[in-house]
């Protein structure tokens, strides 16, 4: 018996290394990105009602400082409530996604059995799979669910379509993140019980139970949490018997999770497109900034329009309207420097026109935004594909940024003196655009450098791994 036990150990402390070894290589990386779709996808909508106005913006939001994992509020309220109560807990939530997203650290250090559960709780904040009236049951579901009623039955196409887009990234990626977080979850039971294995492998059968073990566990990790629960399966499976069997079964579990599985496939080629992948996500990250500019160039427009409007002008637009006519757009004349040749370039405006387009280019760049929405469609292109795709929408979004920037410059100087502090700034959203077009070109020059480095090998005779 003794000797079957330490066989088991061994092989189970083997099988364990190698599960941490996977889980650190394979799996957290994923929950990582995962958990970055799950977090723009709700930013998505998190951003859109706040705008309309169907919750009430947090003051302190920026300022709040999020040291830790916390699961926000959970306590029911009134329909009267809200608004603001929904406010309040929306913006903790938000915060607490990007400090997971930005600043967290993936590691199976920081993912122990108590933080897990609290990673739980932040996916389970909003039930996003069951997301329907009939199923809500939390005060926080059942609201997010009447909130985005009304953005939907106040929205125009596009917000409707982005609101739907969102949704389903959140219902499909929320099992995804369950099954990583179970998964680690598993490894980390098993390895608290080999800790208390090794913590009490000096005690005689009889006294190897729950209160034994707790004795020896402290000694050996004082200040850790003892779960009474994992000391009575480690008893149950070592000390009765149908322990072996447990033992076998719990042992081939590892093993198999390690190739899901499966038998060894032959090395595939050497593919860098997750580089080109992720540079579609920074690019198409700035759909969200992009949306949130739009508000602010139409009340710019017309604010230079109503300085404009004498009584011809007021006559023409209101005979346009008897006539179902469209309005004729504003033209505007912008400057800004070619970075390429270095001059000032005189250029025009089609008011009209360049907001249409504006439009367009939120609902292509939505869909390469989040993982969930569009990446096994990008998994499938080849990577010569996926290049030219990168590179003509950095092109583009370079594009939207100098012409931004330019209409940024010129509503503020257009503009009446008296008018002049009504008109909407969008330096910090060039500010985002522009960091995501930096991080898109990283990941493409990332991408080149590691395709030159591949070929070098080749031609040396060496082979690269994927």
């Amino acid at each position: 018996m003794m000797m079957e036990l330490a066989e088991f150990r061994t092989k189970m402390n083997e099988a364990l290394n190698a599960r941490a070894a996977w889980l650190e290589r394979e799996a957290l990386p994923k929950l990582k990105e995962e958990f970055r779709a799950f977090h723009n996808a709700f930013y998505s909508i998190y951003s859109l009602i706040l705008k309309k106005k169907l919750i009430k913006e947090d003051p302190y939001k920026s300022e709040a400082k999020v040291a830790d994992i916390k699961v926000p509020n959970t306590a029911s309220f009134t329909e009267a409530e809200r608004p603001e109560q929904l406010g309040l807990r929306l913006a903790e939530f938000d915060n607490q996604l990007d400090f997971l997203v930005n600043f967290y650290q993936f590691s199976l250090d920081n993912m122990g059995l108590e933080k897990i559960k609290r990673i739980l709780g932040l996916i389970k904040y909003i039930d996003w799979v069951h997301f329907s009236p009939d199923a809500a049951s939390t005060s926080n579901t059942n609201g997010m669910i009447e909130t985005i009623t009304q953005a939907k039955n106040q929205s125009d196409q596009l917000s409707v379509t982005i609101i739907g887009d969102a949704l389903s990234v959140l219902e499909k990626s929320s099992p995804v993140i369950f099954n990583y977080l179970r998964d680690i979850n598993d490894y980390n039971r098993e390895a608290y019980k080999a800790e208390l294995r090794a913590a009490s492998a000096d005690l005689k059968e009889a006294d190897a139970n729950p209160a034994g073990m707790k004795k020896k566990y402290a000694q050996a990790h004082p200040g850790k949490i003892f779960y009474a629960e994992l000391a009575a399966e480690v008893a149950k499976e070592d000390y009765t018997k149908e322990g072996a069997a447990q033992r076998e079964k719990i042992l081939q579990k590892l093993l198999a999770a390690l190739d899901g599985g499966k038998p060894k496939q032959a090395k595939a080629p050497v593919s860098f497109k997750s580089f080109l992948i992720e540079g579609l996500f920074a690019i198409g990250s700035v759909s969200a900034t992009f949306t949130d500019i739009l508000p602010k160039l139409d009340e710019n427009a017309e604010i230079l329009a109503n300085r404009r409007k004498g009584f011809w002008e007021k006559l023409r637009t209101i005979v346009a309207q008897v006539m179902n006519r469209e309005p004729e757009s504003a033209v505007y004349d912008i400057e800004y420097v070619d970075a390429a040749r270095g001059v000032t370039v005189k250029d025009k405006v089609v008011f009209n026109t360049f907001r249409s387009n504006l439009d367009q280019r939120i609902k292509t760049l939505f869909n390469v935004s989040t993982r969930g929405l569009a990446v096994s469609k990008l998994e499938g292109m080849e990577e010569a594909k996926l290049q030219d795709i990168l590179e003509r929408y950095i092109r583009d979004v370079q594009n939207q940024h100098k012409i931004l920037s330019a209409l940024d410059d010129y509503f503020k100087a257009a503009a009446d003196s008296a008018d002049r502090d009504k008109i909407k700034g969008i330096k910090p959203e060039l500010s985002t655009i522009k960091n995501a077009i930096v991080k898109a070109n990283q990941k493409r020059y990332d991408y080149i450098a590691q395709k030159e480095e591949a070929a070098q090998f080749k031609r040396m005779g060496i082979e690269t791994e994927t």
